[in-house]
C-alpha cells in the first residue's frame, strides 16, 4: 500500500535538551512548541517493496541515516516487509531548522497508513517521539507542550493541544544564519552537554515550571509573557551547552548581532523575542504587524529571513 503526507516543523518556545531515556527518546524535561507553516516536509510510503529503499531530499540514505528509518520502521511492524521511502523538505535540513520534527512526524503518519493501521494521533506522537523527540509535538498544529511523562514504557510521554492554529496569528521570523549541515549533531550535543555540563541539573529543576508560564502566556494571548520564559528558556539551554566539556558552540559572529538586535528593537517599542535551536539560526517571535520591521532590521546581518506563520496539523495527501 502506498500513502503520503504532509507535516510541519515545530521550534521548541520552551527547550527540550536532554533525555532521561536515550533508547525511547523519553525527556528530561517538558516542553512547549509552535507549529509552523508554510516549511513542511512531504513522504511518501510505499509499504512492500523489493528492498528496503531511503531517499532523503533527493539522496539515498546509507549508514547510520538508513538504520535510523528502518529501526523506526521496525517499531511500526517488527514483521514488516521491505519499504521504499521518498521525504523532501522544502526547508534547509539538519541546519537547527527542525527537520527532524517534521520529518518523523510525516513519516508516522504516512508509514503507518501504508501498513494498514489506524493509530490515534496521540499513538502516533508517542510513536514519532521515539524517531526524533520534538516530532512528537509536529502532529498538531498550533501550540503544544511535549509532557515529561513518568511510565519507564514512555506511553505518557506524547504531544498535548494547548491552542490551535487559529487561537494566535503571530509570525516566526527565522534569520539564516548558516543552512549548512551542523559539524555537532543535535543529538551528540544533546548527549555531551546532558553527562559533563555542570549546569544541567540546574536546567532540568526549573524546565516544567518555565512550561506552565508559557502555557498561560498562550492561553491569554500574552506575546511579552510568553517571549520572556521563552528567551530565558532559550539562555538557560545554551548555558549548558557553553558548560558542556568541550563546549557545544553553535552560534557564528551573525548570530550573537541578531540577538542584540532584537534586544534593541524592543527597546524602541516592537514586540520582538528570539529563540535559537541546535544550530546557528535565530528565530524571532512577533506579530503580523510588527513583522516587517523586525525583518528589515534582521537583514541587516543575514541576507536570507525567512517569515512564518502559526501551521496546522499533519495530514495524509
Amino acid at each position: 500500500m502506498n500513502a503520503t503526507a504532509i507535516a510541519h516543523p515545530n521550534i521548541a518556545l520552551v527547550k527540550y535538551w536532554g533525555k532521561r531515556n536515550r533508547e525511547l527518546n523519553l525527556p528530561a524535561v517538558p516542553s512547549l512548541s509552535v507549529t509552523l507553516a508554510p516549511f513542511e516536509t512531504r513522504t511518501s510510503v510505499e509499504w512492500g517493496t523489493d528492498t528496503d529503499r531511503f531517499e532523503i531530499n533527493g539522496t539515498v540514505a546509507h549508514g547510520d541515516a538508513a538504520d535510523r528509518v528502518a529501526r523506526f520502521l521496525d517499531l511500526i511492524d517488527g514483521a514488516r516487509p521491505p519499504v521504499s521511502i521518498t521525504s523532501t523538505n522544502n526547508f534547509p535540513t539538519a541546519a537547527g531548522l527542525a527537520s527532524s520534527s517534521s520529518a518523523f512526524a510525516a513519516l508516522a503518519l504516512a508509514a503507518t497508513k501504508a501498513a494498514g493501521q489506524s493509530p490515534t494521533l496521540t499513538q502516533l506522537s508517542t510513536l514519532a517521539r521515539q524517531g526524533s523527540g520534538s516530532a512528537s509535538r509536529s502532529l498538531w498544529g498550533g501550540f503544544v507542550t511535549w509532557s515529561l511523562g513518568a511510565r519507564p514504557d514512555g506511553t505518557d510521554s506524547h504531544g498535548h493541544a494547548i491552542a490551535p492554529q487559529s487561537h494566535w496569528d503571530l509570525r516566526v521570523l527565522v534569520a539564516l544564519v548558516s543552512d549548512e549541515k551542523k559539524a555537532v549533531s543535535s543529538r551528540e550535543g544533546m548527549n555531551r552537554t546532558q553527562e559533563t555540563s555542570p549546569l544541567f541539573a540546574g536546567w532540568v529543576e526549573s524546565g516544567p515550571s518555565d512550561v506552565t508560564e508559557a502555557e498561560e502566556a498562550v492561553r491569554s494571548r500574552d506575546l511579552e509573557r510568553l517571549g520572556t520564559v521563552m528567551e530565558h528558556s532559550t539562555m538557560k539551554m545554551v548555558g549548558t551547552m557553553f558548560s558542556a566539556q568541550p563546549a557545544v558552540v553553535y552560534m557564528k559572529p551573525a548570530t550573537v548581532a541578531v540577538l542584540h538586535t532584537v534586544t534593541a528593537l524592543r527597546s524602541q517599542g516592537i514586540g520582538a523575542w528570539a529563540t535559537m535551536d541546535a544550530g546557528p539560526n535565530v528565530k524571532v517571535l512577533t506579530t503580523s504587524d510588527d513583522a516587517s520591521r523586525v525583518e528589515a532590521a534582521l537583514r541587516e546581518h543575514v541576507q536570507t529571513v525567512h517569515t512564518l506563520h502559526v501551521g496546522g496539523p499533519a495530514y495524509l495527501v
